[in-house]
């Protein structure tokens, strides 16, 4: 078991497929695979990771797409396994690089992913696919097999070229009683490995989990309990592409005589697409808008929401700050029906204690059975090594101890430990002669996105705005002799969210004296305000243990 190369790659064989990893290796989201074949690329995937709370301002992060400049022209399609943001969220991003790209997956992934691109105003060019599938790009041939997730029409991929086969899960788990029917295509799993997988590229995050996971129809019961005794409203919360949960709290709010409406712009977009397209069944006029449910008997009423990983501006937690048009009242229950996504935990337990504030009963996976997974255990993983018996194994879509915790699996069913690979974001890896091997790294660097704009933030941007948080700023303002270098008058200091006494300005003024008197050259220019504020920052770090944002303005005597 191998972990990424720091260098740059070779150029690549005539013979060999290049697999060059951007996203989804060692986090959870923005998931992004390269592969490169006679001067040709195949992308698997361009999603998205929602940031944490040392990315302030920021609305989502993309891949590091810097790898494909002056490649553009060179790729032959985009392939998408499935309609969740960290699969689909980056591609309106991608596709402002080159709009002609073809995006290829099933018809509900193709749907959500269009309103996007509206919000974008790209038009994009879809190509349709479906299980049982078998198309060719460029030298890629690509068959698409049914896999079961938490969503419709999720695809697993396997991917032929004269270098060997790929074969990449998307997010997938063996659910034998989906509420769809449509389970993970095992035989054709089996079929592959008869012929050879040459690289296995399984879903991760579970690998940790033993066992098998239970049936998503496992979880009506609690569902069931929560309509029939919630002794008023009923507040669900839930990602806006779980289409299969969202169906089971329609149909239990239904059994129990509750109307209910949607809330949120995505949840009512892919919502609303998904019932168009015959993903969700909604009875007759159970559907209402949501100021018409408010006039409804407590009793009668289940709002379905965005929002169960505590994101700030969603609706349920707008609902428990008091800042949403929909006010929680004592006595409502909320249903958190969603997983608990790792680098979220303390929004989430934030959220419930504020939603507990405003009197609401709240019902999550920890109290309750109202959530599984829609990612394979361990169990499900091994079977599938079983089934698969490949020669190389890279796991993909995971935190690093997730890719490890596959990796071991891979080698408890007799995959060699050298070809059991445990790479991060920007690893190059090269197959050829049935043998995978790191080869090197390319950049795959966060890349903020903030109001629509790629790039709007930089890592430095916010360190700023977390010493701004942390430790507030200071404007100091000084008016100096341009020829002798002279304060003239006494320093103004202007702090927000820093206290400076007023021993603490006379020091700050022996700093900001001492600096300019060692400056050669100009002493009014920005190069004289950032030697200054630098010197006030290191003074301040060291005497106060404090490092607020300087900022120094000189102005001309």
């Amino acid at each position: 078991m191998r972990r990424t190369a720091r260098q740059s790659p070779p150029a690549l064989a005539n013979d060999a497929l290049r697999i060059v990893a951007l996203g989804g290796l060692g986090e959870i989201g923005r998931n992004m695979t390269v592969f490169e074949y006679g001067g040709k690329l195949l992308i698997v995937d361009c999603g998205v990771l929602f940031p944490e709370e040392n990315h302030p301002g920021v609305d989502v992060i993309l891949p590091d797409f810097s790898y494909l400049k002056g490649r553009w022209q060179d790729v032959e399609g985009l392939v998408l396994t499935h309609g969740h943001e960290d699969h689909i969220g980056g591609v309106p991003y991608l596709l402002k690089q080159r709009g002609d790209i073809p995006v290829i997956s099933a018809k509900l992934t193709l749907a959500f992913l269009k309103t996007k691109l509206d919000e974008h105003r790209i038009k994009g060019k879809m190509i349709q696919v479906k299980e049982g599938d078998r198309r060719k790009f460029g030298p890629f041939d690509v068959e698409f097999l049914a896999v079961n997730h938490s969503i419709p029409d999720g695809l697993a991929v396997a991917i032929r070229t004269p270098a060997g086969l790929v074969l990449e899960t998307g997010d997938f788990k063996m659910d034998q009683f989906p509420l769809d029917k449509r389970i993970t295509d095992l035989a054709g799993f089996a079929r592959l490995g008869e012929e050879g997988v040459d690289l296995f590229m399984p879903d991760s995050t579970n690998a940790e989990v033993p066992g098998f996971l239970a049936a998503e129809a496992d979880l009506i019961p609690a569902i069931d309990n929560v309509m029939r005794t919630a002794p008023r409203r009923v507040v669900v919360s839930s990602f806006a592409s779980h289409v299969h949960r969202i169906q089971q709290i329609i149909d239990s709010a239904h059994k129990y005589n509750r109307k209910i409406a949607f809330v949120g712009r995505s949840m009512v977009r892919n919502m609303t697409t998904a019932r168009e397209l015959g993903y969700l069944k909604i009875p007759r006029g159970m559907l209402v808008e949501a100021k018409e449910l408010e006039k409804m008997p407590p009793t009668k009423a289940v709002l379905i929401c965005t929002g169960s990983q505590g994101e700030p501006m969603a609706a349920l937690a707008r609902m428990a700050s008091g800042d949403h048009q929909i006010n929680l009242a004592e006595g409502d229950t909320v249903l958190l029906a969603s997983s608990l996504v790792p680098g979220n935990e303390s929004s989430i337990y934030r959220l419930i204690n504020d939603l507990t504030k405003q009197g609401a009963n709240v019902v999550h996976k920890g109290n309750a059975k109202v959530h599984v997974s829609g990612h394979a255990s361990a169990g499900e993983l091994v079977y599938c090594y079983n089934l698969v018996r490949p020669r190389n194994v890279m796991p993909v879509h995971g935190e690093y101890r997730h890719l490890k915790a596959n990796a071991e699996l891979a080698v408890r069913t007799g995959v060699d430990p050298k070809n059991a690979l445990i790479v991060e974001d920007g690893t190059v890896i090269d197959l050829k002669d049935g043998v995978a091997r790191v080869v090197g790294s390319v950049p795959a660097a966060y890349v903020y996105v903030e109001n629509m704009v790629a790039g709007a933030a930089t890592e430095e941007s916010l360190q700023d705005r977390l010493r701004l948080a942390e430790d507030g700023a200071v404007t100091v303002l000084l008016i100096v002799n341009p020829d002798t270098g002279k304060i003239e008058e006494d320093p103004e200091y202007f702090a927000v969210g820093f206290n400076l006494t007023e021993k603490d300005m006379e020091k700050a003024t022996g700093i900001v004296e001492k600096t300019i008197s060692a400056i050669r050259g100009e002493k009014t220019g920005p190069v004289a305000e950032k030697a200054i504020a630098e010197g006030l920052l290191r003074w301040s770090d060291r005497a106060l243990r404090r490092k607020p944002v300087y900022t120094v303005i000189i102005v001309e005597a």
